[in-house]
């Protein structure tokens, strides 16, 4: 076993790996112990934007460190989603905040008058410290993620930590949503490295076809981890493709989700990609909540990006890309540790899950809305 990953009850210490100038976090106490970290070395400006900043143990925990330095004269700015912090105590949070001299905004609040924006979220997660390092991933803020507060049950996710160039370029993206801008272009790589949000002013699609690039290019194997597999058609398309051409398709999918529409309508849309030669694995200890993807050991992307339409399409996302040996090495290794705390999915149709397909039919009818 790495450094990268653990099993359950994996003291939270032993699960940062360096690679190069990253740092993959695979549990959460020890990825908010180096966030809270680089918030006290902060000498300038600090943003943070995250779809849960609950108003638990772990939020508090952030809101008084982030307090602390705007009390020292630093700029301080937090953007919140405002569906993802619906029922996490937030509010009395950010008025904690806000009184404190942090500045904070809601992203996409409810208005009676445009329900429909309602439903565009900022489903990002992201940390920039003084424009020299970031932290960006699947982590929301929140004690379902520490093992100290949750237990063994505690969700599995993964974050990286990059210094460098690549902190200007999160800087300027935060900026963008925080003055409601959208980005006329993608950021140029930085060495390795690239930030790519789901949506550009040149195209809506940036993402989603960075995605797709990498799928019809991949020779040897590809390996998606996704909390939510409801892709559309022309994505299974390059997956079943991939498959025929001999490249090895796994995909992780979590055994205990959060969604259970989600999750029937993700095994009906697997049952043809299976039948195409893509393996279908059901990760079993905890929640799993990592979105990444490694394609022949030279590609990889980690962030905030579902694999779903909503994702795609309709949220504001952001992900690292990377095309570091070293970096892609991590991932994958992280990929085979869970596989091996997985079990492959029986996709066979039997008479008790007839229910669930219907279910599942419905879901693939409205999965843009999921």
């Amino acid at each position: 076993m790495s450094g990268a990953a653990a099993s359950c009850g994996e003291p939270a210490h032993k699960m940062a790996v360096k690679s190069e100038t990253c740092v993959v976090y695979g549990e959460g106490d020890v990825l908010y112990a180096a966030m809270l970290e680089a918030i006290g070395r902060a000498t300038a400006v600090i943003r943070l934007e995250s779809y849960i900043f609950a108003g638990d143990e772990i939020g508090w925990r952030f809101a008084d460190a982030l307090v602390e330095k705007a009390r020292k004269g630093l700029t301080v700015r937090v953007h919140v989603d405002a569906a993802g912090a619906l029922f996490e105590g937030t509010a009395k949070l950010l008025r904690y905040l806000t009184q404190a001299g942090v500045e904070t905004r809601w992203f996409n609040r409810w208005r009676w008058r445009e329900p429909l924006r309602y439903n565009r979220r900022n489903h990002r997660k992201l940390l920039v410290v003084d424009d020299h390092c970031i932290y960006i991933g699947g982590f929301n803020l929140h004690r379902e993620s520490s093992f100290a507060l949750f237990g063994p049950t505690r969700w599995r996710d993964v974050h990286v930590c990059l210094t460098g160039p690549v902190s200007v370029q999160a800087a300027a993206l935060f900026d963008d949503g925080w003055n409601h801008r959208i980005r006329r272009a993608l950021p140029p790589w930085e060495g390795n490295y690239r930030l790519v949000p789901n949506a550009t002013r040149a195209c809506r699609r940036t993402l989603y076809c960075s995605y797709l690039d990498a799928l019809a290019d991949a020779k040897h194997h590809i390996y998606l981890t996704t909390p939510y597999f409801v892709p559309n058609r022309k994505f299974r398309c390059a997956l079943a493709a991939a498959s025929r051409r001999h490249v090895d398709v796994r995909v992780l999918l979590p055994a205990h989700s959060d969604h259970r529409l989600v999750h029937w309508t993700g095994h009906a849309l697997a049952r043809p990609l299976a039948r195409a030669g893509v393996r279908f694995f059901e990760y079993l200890p905890r929640m799993l909540h990592t979105k990444v993807i490694v394609v022949d050991s030279r590609w990889a992307t980690v962030g905030s990006a579902n694999t779903d339409y909503r994702s795609f399409f309709v949220n504001r996302e952001l992900n690292l890309v990377s095309r570091s040996a070293t970096l892609c090495e991590r991932l994958e290794r992280l990929f085979h540790e869970d596989v091996a705390q997985a079990r492959p999915i029986e996709l066979t149709i039997r008479r008790r899950e007839r229910i669930r397909g219907l279910v599942a039919s419905f879901g693939r009818r409205v999965r843009r809305w999921l």
